[in-house]
């Protein structure tokens, strides 16, 4: 869930496999002597048990060595093969380190940096701090542009309305019913850039989010959504920032038959497994 919502009113496998004969000829056993008056022994046969640990040790060995890998690129391209990096895939440059509060900061100034800011800037803007006027302020000033802020604030500040807080689950305040766990999560799927130059930059992301409140008797139970937010972003004193923010829903995958999780179970995932920051 996105505050884009809230911001404009309110606004959404098969593998064919060939077959390959195999024909295997056994050939009888010879009778040699193996030198202590008996026929010659056949080599011990290793288990399968033995070998599926055996593989799945190297598989192991061979994934940890690939994510240890150094970030200059240059692997594939001192062999001659071709890079299949794609817009939305991260490339070999070792993710931020900076924060601003709980927001990381500090991208650089290119086509990567820009989809990182969008990407982790969705995150916080589709937050449940968002649903907290102190927390919400300390967002906006993290993401958003200096210019820009108090516009954003008096915006939302209207949209973060009693009314609205009630049509999501929660008190007329803003805070959450007793018994309840209220959920708003944003997870970005891949970002796009659409226009960049060295001062600005305009990217989509596609992401799916949670929104409801979750407990026993919930009118407002957690769903799900898939919507793509595309954000125009500033070079600001060193960083990229948010100057303007829209949202449209899509594009949705068809649902899985997973049945749906109970009350409980929703609650008891919110507050047991943490949400990310996204930085690439």
């Amino acid at each position: 869930m996105s505050f884009g919502d809230e911001y404009d009113g309110g606004g959404g496998r098969g593998r064919n496999r060939g077959t390959t004969g195999q024909t295997r000829t056994r050939l009888p056993d010879a009778d040699t002597d193996d030198g202590f008056g008996g026929p010659a022994r056949r080599p011990p046969r290793a288990s399968r048990s033995l070998v599926t640990v055996v593989g799945v040790v190297v598989l192991l060995i061979a994934a940890i060595a690939f994510a240890n890998r150094g970030g200059d690129g240059e692997g594939d391209t001192a062999k001659g093969t071709a890079p299949g990096a794609t817009p939305t895939a991260a490339t070999g440059v070792k993710p931020v380190t900076g924060k601003n509060g709980t927001i990381p900061s500090g991208f650089p100034q290119d086509e990567q940096g820009a989809q990182s800011a969008a990407a982790n800037y969705a995150v916080a803007l589709g937050s449940a701090e968002m649903f907290d006027k102190s927390k919400r302020d300390a967002i906006l000033a993290a993401v958003i542009a200096p210019s820009r802020v108090t516009h954003f604030r008096r915006t939302l500040d209207q949209a973060y309305s009693p009314s609205f807080f009630q049509n999501v689950g929660l008190k007329p305040d803003g805070t959450v019913p007793d018994g309840f766990t209220f959920v708003s999560r944003t997870a970005p799927m891949g970002t796009k850039i659409t226009g960049l130059d060295s001062e600005r930059a305009t990217v989509a992301v596609w992401c799916a989010g949670l929104l409801g409140l979750a407990g026993e008797g919930s009118t407002k139970p957690v769903t799900n959504g898939w919507f793509t937010i595309t954000m125009e972003l500033q070079w600001v004193d060193g960083d990229w920032k948010t100057v303007t923010y829209s949202q449209k829903d899509g594009p949705a995958p068809v649902g899985a038959d997973t049945r749906a999780s109970s009350a409980e179970e929703i609650a008891d995932a919110v507050t047991g497994f943490g949400g990310f920051t996204y930085a690439r």
